[in-house]
């Protein structure tokens, strides 16, 4: 098994390290990240300008543009080889609800399943311990099940992992996204020269939260996984949008 890494926080990132060292000796580890962190970056590309890329110890490479440039790059340019599946994390804060939004580590694994590939994007609910080496061996006792797995196309799983250690996971469930109260203001601030700067406030806290989702999961002790699709299309609404669009005005 040939697995490609990736991030959002960047290629020195302590996650990504940790992921490294918890997936040795499962196949050939890959890893590209990007060269600084760009959480956030959602599904973005670079397109304005060409890409840098880097080498670093252990053969690390890094990217000076997004996570979905760094898979891309490596998928389609920086290597004579494919790929078996792709891992993004281990992210040092949490991916519940609404955050696979804006998220760069899940993006990254949207890109290798874009691109073909089975997909994880972890994240460690990190509450200060930084137990990293308990997303690791979660992502490891997934890729490590024999049974293969068929979500349909264009579909990846999103890891949550309470941050606390191994011993004192309660188990894996699968859930569904739940969904967070709107984000806090965003908060001014003032430059050296004078000028007026804004800082985006923090996420809210969970909303739609209860049983079932993977808010409620990693509050639970368990490692929540959710499968996630890219169709974005609500399906339930397209009878009643035809319907509105067939209503003489």
């Amino acid at each position: 098994m040939h697995i490609l890494l990736a991030n959002d926080d960047g290629v020195h990132s302590p996650g990504l390290k940790m992921l490294y060292e918890g997936l040795e000796g499962l196949g050939d580890l890959s890893v590209v990240a990007p060269d600084r962190d760009h959480s956030g970056a959602s599904n973005s590309l670079t397109l304005s300008r060409p890409l840098t890329v880097e080498s670093h110890p252990q053969g690390f490479l890094s990217v000076d543009g997004t996570p979905t440039d760094c898979v891309h790059l490596a998928v389609n340019g920086l290597f004579d080889h494919g790929f078996d599946r792709v891992v993004s994390g281990i992210n040092t804060h949490a991916n519940l609800g609404d955050d696979v939004i804006y998220s760069g580590t899940v993006a990254a694994a949207t890109e290798g399943r874009f691109l073909g590939m089975p997909a994880i994007a972890v994240s460690l609910v990190n509450t200060g311990n930084f137990h990293y080496e308990t997303a690791a061996k979660a992502v490891r006792q997934l890729l490590e099940k024999e049974a293969s797995l068929a979500l349909g196309p264009r579909c990846l799983l999103n890891v949550n992992v309470p941050d606390v250690p191994w011993e004192d996971i309660q188990g894996f469930q699968v859930t569904r996204l739940g969904h967070r109260v709107r984000g806090e203001s965003a908060v001014p601030m003032t430059c050296p020269r004078g000028k007026t700067r804004y800082w985006i406030g923090a996420a809210g806290e969970g909303d739609d939260a209860g049983p079932g989702t993977d808010f409620h999961a990693v509050q639970h002790g368990y490692v929540s996984v959710t499968p996630i699709q890219v169709d974005m299309t609500r399906h339930e609404a397209l009878d009643a949008l035809r319907n509105w669009l067939e209503v003489e005005h």
